[in-house]
C-alpha cells in the first residue's frame, strides 16, 4: 500500500476504518481520563482529578462542563465539613460512551498489529 493509492488500503482492510467509532467528546485526552478515573469509583473528587490530570481549575471545569452537557457524568457540589467540594460521577450513558471508545480503540490496535500479506 502507498499514500498515492487510496484504494490498497481498503484491499488490506474490510469495513470502515476504527477511528470513524471515536467519539471526539469521550477521546480528548483530559475528558478520557476523567471517564477512565470516574469508572474506578462512585463519585470522585474535583481536587483528586485536577491532580491526577495535572491541569489547571479552569480547564478542568471547561471539560468537565462538556462532559456533564453530554449526559456522561454529573456534577455535585456539596460541603465535606465546612469544606465546599465538587464531585463527579459517572452516568450510565458515561460508562457506555467509554465502553465504546475503549472498543474502537481496540479495533485498531488489532488493525495494526494484524500482519499484511507481503510484509
Amino acid at each position: 500500500m502507498t499514500v498515492d493509492d487510496p484504494t490498497a488500503a481498503q484491499d488490506d482492510q474490510e469495513g470502515p476504518h476504527p477511528t470513524r467509532a471515536l467519539d471526539d467528546t469521550v477521546h480528548q485526552r483530559v475528558r478520557l481520563g476523567v471517564l477512565t478515573i470516574a469508572h474506578e469509583a462512585d463519585r470522585v473528587d474535583f481536587g483528586f482529578l485536577k491532580e491526577q490530570l495535572a491541569v489547571t481549575d479552569g480547564n478542568l471545569s471547561r471539560h468537565l462542563r462538556v462532559l456533564e452537557d453530554s449526559g456522561l457524568i454529573t456534577v455535585e457540589k456539596g460541603y465535606a465539613g465546612r469544606r465546599p467540594r465538587t464531585w463527579v460521577a459517572l452516568t450510565r450513558e458515561g460508562a457506555h460512551a467509554l465502553d465504546a471508545e475503549l472498543r474502537a480503540l481496540r479495533a485498531l490496535v488489532r488493525r495494526l498489529e494484524t500482519p499484511r500479506d507481503g510484509t
